[in-house]
């Protein structure tokens, strides 16, 4: 049967909570970033009853740092590299996988909220719906369009220029609606020029 995210283990089995290895192939996926483990790569299995029986939830190693802390700990205090079928001749440092949730916890707070005005950092990114270039030090939009990934929907954030926000509405996978749009964009936008914001406002308005 092929590794996917979860691997079945026997029923006759005793099956430890967690196991740390090397990938044995690269079929598996993470189930975190939902990204191939490669052959070799260091990933940790989570032990979950299913409607099938118990089995593995893989991620890699690093993910599961960033977003598991709690059972990777738990995994290097029962030393869970032990009971893989080969054991992974060295593991990273619990410390070392702390910083890497430490870090990944600063990023998620200081991560802006969307919908939200701002003004461009660069003149590379593209607007979303005309597809030209948004001028450095441009006000632009950033709202957000519904993007599956695996079993949950999440938001992707998309740069609008204030004209094209009706457009990008009216999209099919649009993440936010017109109604209360303009207050969340004022919540958002804060940091922002208050003259620039309502100048913003006012021509998104003018669209809608």
């Amino acid at each position: 049967m092929p590794e996917n995210e979860t691997s079945t283990a026997s029923p006759t089995d005793n099956p430890a909570p967690y196991i740390i290895e090397g990938a044995r192939s690269s079929r598996s996926r993470c189930k975190t970033c939902r990204r191939t483990i490669d052959k070799g790569k260091l990933r940790i299995g989570i032990l979950i009853e299913g409607p099938f029986g118990t089995g593995y939830l893989w991620h890699h190693l690093n993910c599961a740092a960033r977003r598991q802390p709690d059972a990777v700990t738990e995994a290097y205090e029962n030393e869970a590299w032990k009971e893989a079928k080969e054991p992974p001749a060295k593991v990273p440092t619990l410390e070392s996988l702390q910083k890497l949730r430490d870090q990944a916890a600063q990023q998620r707070k200081e991560r802006k909220p969307v919908p939200r005005v701002e003004l461009a950092p660069s003149g590379r990114a593209r607007c979303k719906q005309c597809e030209e270039l948004i001028e450095k030090g441009a006000p632009r939009v950033v709202l957000g369009r519904e993007v599956e990934f695996g079993n949950t929907v999440r938001t992707s954030p998309v740069n609008v220029h204030p004209h094209c926000v009706a457009a990008e509405l009216e999209q099919p996978d649009a993440a936010f609606e017109e109604a209360g749009l303009m207050d969340t964009l004022r919540e958002n936008s804060g940091d922002l020029d208050g003259a620039i914001l309502d100048r913003v406002i006012a021509e998104i308005e003018a669209d809608l």
